[in-house]
């Protein structure tokens, strides 16, 4: 089989075209990780544009992350069964049409359509990019760097996303904060046809794609997320957010019998026989969980509790983006030498020890200064725990299934940030529920499920990084 970028044995990938397909592939993860974060300050215009106001604004937000997040494992198995050159370029597409439909939408329902579209594109596009860059570097520090790279590019535009949101908004107006990516993904498409050959899957598996399995796993958190917000709203059905809650409940068990009983399952049930990769891909949604409540709880208190606007608070929140690039630095070192398992640890208490922050600047009212701490610690907690689930997650896969394994971790940590964001912030900003600081009650629920992720952690073989010569 002929993949197009998996090098030969001894080959060290330090060519141009390497390096081109890996800046490419992160430039299309940056601007997705952006477009998770672009809308939040935005909303409010977006809501006098269109004269919406309330949940319906929520839509712009969730629709793209759970429908992106649902389908990443369908994008996982279409780069296997279809090539993965193929999968790229036809999700990199969808992407950037869904991008310019957004831009110029007339109406809210068109805009609503676009962002699920949007997520559409990135499920497609996003495992194939990162089984790219998973083929493309050997196991080693060689991966590990390439691997820092990406989670760095990844999480620094979630971070640029609210300081790009607030001077876009302000300057240019709330179109453009999809608008301007439009170009950008076009040097991506390029990119992908001239750098990557024709590649063909491992081996043609008959029958059809297991779409029952893709919608069930995409309504789960849907339902589970519309529950939990149902269920703090004043005056809210508790029978409706009962019977969301169910109903997210059945489509889990769902997925489960569909996926033991279809031909051609979106993810094998043998694929979660290593121990490894499951233990990994559940602490990715563990910590994925308290990262993503991170950027709303500091968001929240900056604007609603301290009153800066969307400009300032986007400002402020660049320290986080810089000490992001200095830990993608410095995370392939510590991998090298400590191995997955003790940089997936590190990466999990500092995350704690960066809510525990964030209450006590809550609870002593503090000022904006007092969150640089919680950053950094949040800085460390992805540079760390996320470089390292990623390396576990996705070691010792081949050809036939570097798309399974990237599927599977990215669902795990986009599905498991929207998932977070649901149970920690509605819980936690919920006055129907209880009577307590809404900050200090997110940030302890994100602590304990940072507790049961190291509890997980711990199951975690850790695979050995072999000591290579850096290129």
């Amino acid at each position: 089989m002929r993949s197009g970028i998996s090098p030969s044995p001894g080959h060290s990938p330090t060519s141009t075209r390497a390096l081109l397909l890996l800046c490419a592939m992160s430039m299309l993860q940056f601007f997705i990780a952006v477009d998770v974060t672009v809308v939040n300050i935005a909303l409010p215009s977006i809501g006098t544009t269109f004269g919406v106001s309330g949940n319906a604004l929520t839509w712009v937000v969730v629709g793209y992350t759970i429908t992106g997040g649902g389908l990443l494992m369908l994008g996982g198995r279409l780069g296997d069964l279809w090539g993965r050159r193929r999968t790229l370029l036809v999700g990199t597409t969808v992407f950037g049409a869904a991008s310019l439909l957004a831009g110029l939408a007339p109406s809210f329902e068109i805009l609503v359509v676009a962002r699920l579209l949007q997520g559409v594109g990135e499920a497609i596009a996003l495992p194939a990019a990162m089984a790219t860059i998973v083929l493309l570097f050997p196991e080693g520090p060689q991966r590990s760097r390439a691997l820092s790279v990406w989670a760095a590019v990844a999480s620094c535009g979630l971070v640029v996303g609210f300081a790009m949101s607030g001077i876009i908004t302000a300057y240019l107006g709330w179109r453009w904060i999809f608008l301007i990516s439009v170009p950008f993904i076009l040097v991506v498409v390029i990119a992908a046809l001239f750098l990557l050959d024709n590649d063909r899957p491992a081996r043609r598996r008959p029958g059809r794609l297991d779409l029952p399995g893709a919608a069930l796993l995409t309504a789960c958190p849907l339902l589970f997320t519309f529950g939990v917000v149902e269920a703090g709203e004043a005056g809210a059905s508790l029978w409706l957010s009962a019977a969301a809650l169910a109903g997210a409940v059945l489509a889990g068990f769902g997925f489960v019998r569909v996926e033991a009983a279809s031909a051609n399952p979106l993810v094998p049930l043998g694929f979660f026989a290593d121990r490894a990769r499951v233990s990994a891909n559940l602490t990715t949604v563990l910590l994925s969980a308290a990262l993503s409540t991170s950027f709303l709880l500091f968001t929240f208190y900056l604007q609603d509790h301290l009153g800066i606007g969307p400009l300032g608070s986007g400002l402020l929140m660049l320290p986080l983006a810089g000490a992001l690039i200095l830990a993608s630095v410095l995370v392939p070192r510590f991998l090298s030498r400590w191995g997955a398992r003790t940089c997936v640890l590190t990466g999990l208490g500092s995350a704690a020890c960066a809510m525990v922050v964030v209450a006590l600047v809550a609870f002593l009212d503090a000022g904006a200064v007092w969150l640089l701490p919680a950053m950094l610690l949040i800085a460390a907690g992805m540079g760390f725990g996320i470089v390292g689930l990623q390396y576990v997650a996705v070691g010792g896969t081949t050809d036939e299934d570097a798309g399974i394994a990237s599927g599977v971790q990215r669902a795990a940590d986009q599905l498991g940030g929207a998932s977070g964001v649901a149970l920690y912030v509605g819980i936690g900003f919920a006055p129907a529920l209880h009577s307590g600081d809404p900050f200090i009650i997110a940030a302890l629920l994100a602590v304990a499920g940072l507790g049961v992720g190291a509890l997980i952690a711990q199951r975690v073989p850790g695979r050995d990084v072999p000591q290579e010569a850096p290129v």
